[in-house]
């Protein structure tokens, strides 16, 4: 068995009509699938799009609206289609499903993101599958393209899977738009995902989806950087979840990083908002970029922002704009600049623990995104 917990993203193409409606074949297919591989020992996560294609024809639209209020209603009436389809398929092979509706706020505020986890892994060790999605009735920011990509990849970081597997239209990442260019060629292998790579991309993807292969790069990022590899690849074809667990060569793979990083580095890199900002001298910048030290009072030059204990700022060193890192504070910035006017300022303000390194290939990468 190559992969024992999975997740699998499943995007609106492919469980749609032609017109944008649910596919209730298609969503049946799926949970064969699914009831397979939970049979042969698999512990899954679905992380599954759908709402407002269930939910659009109910309200009278004729297709799929545009409009984020339209969306939002749309989602609230298809929300539960969609989660009666998936239940009601598995309870057929007594499998019992579980729906979580989840927000950027889930992973941004430390509590609920714990709260997560430890509901996720009580499901998945209860033999249960959980289905999520994003709470789309009353989430705006996270309406816009890749919600879902990037969703999969928070969840298959936080419950540090196996695999991920994001199912598309496309069989995978082609060095050019395959449907116009005959030289097009899959990419089965990626090691490391580059700049270049995200121009190969391209931009978004089909109509009835939000999603194009660009979000799919992004998701892959944040998940190979935490240690998960992620298989892209067709949903079109038979079998594909099937295939796809065992990592056919019918799609693309990219290799998680060796020392992917642990839940409390995860949540600083991609969740952690950033209250303020941090200056320091060039001897404060050299400890923290190659000596693995933790950043002292002694090191500030100034602060800004409104930032208070424990929360996330932006550390730079003094007369760049570069990155150095990001971090949670061992003191809030009235009590920093009181320290910064004695003559002998001391203590810690970032514990290397609590201290995340952001390289300029990784400032790089997330300036894209």
């Amino acid at each position: 068995m190559k992969a024992k917990r999975i997740v699998f993203k499943v995007g609106t193409s492919s469980l749609t009509n032609a017109d944008g409606s649910l596919s209730r074949a298609k969503v049946k297919e799926i949970t064969r699938q699914l009831a397979l591989l939970h049979e042969a020992g698999r512990e899954l996560i679905l992380v599954s799009s759908g709402a407002i294609a269930a939910g659009f024809s109910s309200l009278g639209f004729k297709k799929r609206p545009t409009k984020v209020a339209d969306k939002q209603a749309s989602a609230a009436v298809g929300q539960g289609l969609l989660l009666e389809e998936y239940t009601s398929n598995l309870l057929l092979k007594q499998i019992i499903s579980a729906q979580i509706l989840l927000t950027q706020d889930d992973f941004a505020d430390k509590r609920r993101y714990k709260n997560a986890y430890q509901a996720l892994s009580v499901l998945l060790n209860r033999g249960a599958i959980p289905i999520i999605n994003e709470n789309d009735t009353v989430a705006i920011e996270e309406l816009k393209v890749g919600d879902n990509d990037t969703l999969s990849a928070q969840v298959a970081a936080m419950v540090q899977a196996d695999l991920l597997v994001l199912l598309t239209d496309v069989d995978g990442l082609y060095t050019a738009n395959p449907s116009t260019n005959p030289d097009a060629r899959r990419l089965e292998k990626i090691e490391k995902i580059s700049s270049e790579l995200i121009d190969m991309a391209g931009g978004a993807g089909t109509s009835n989806g939000t999603g194009g292969m660009l979000t799919k790069i992004k998701a892959a990022t944040l998940a190979t950087m935490s240690g998960v590899p992620v298989y892209i690849c067709s949903s079109l074809k038979t079998d594909a979840l099937l295939e796809a667990a065992e990592e056919t060569k019918d799609g693309s793979l990219f290799l998680a990083e060796e020392k992917g990083l642990k839940t409390q580095k995860q949540w600083l890199a991609f969740y952690a908002k950033s209250q303020g900002e941090i200056y320091v001298d060039q001897g404060a910048a050299n400890a923290l970029r190659n000596k693995g030290k933790s950043l002292l009072v002694s090191g500030l030059v100034s602060v800004s922002g409104s930032f208070t204990y424990q929360d996330t700022v932006t550390v730079y060193e003094e007369g760049s704009r570069a990155i150095l890192g990001k971090g949670r504070v061992r003191f809030g910035k009235s009590a920093l600049k009181d320290m910064l006017k004695s003559n002998k300022p001391k203590g810690v303000v970032i514990h290397r623990d609590d201290w995340l390194s952001l390289t300029p290939e990784l400032n790089d990468l997330f300036a894209v995104f």
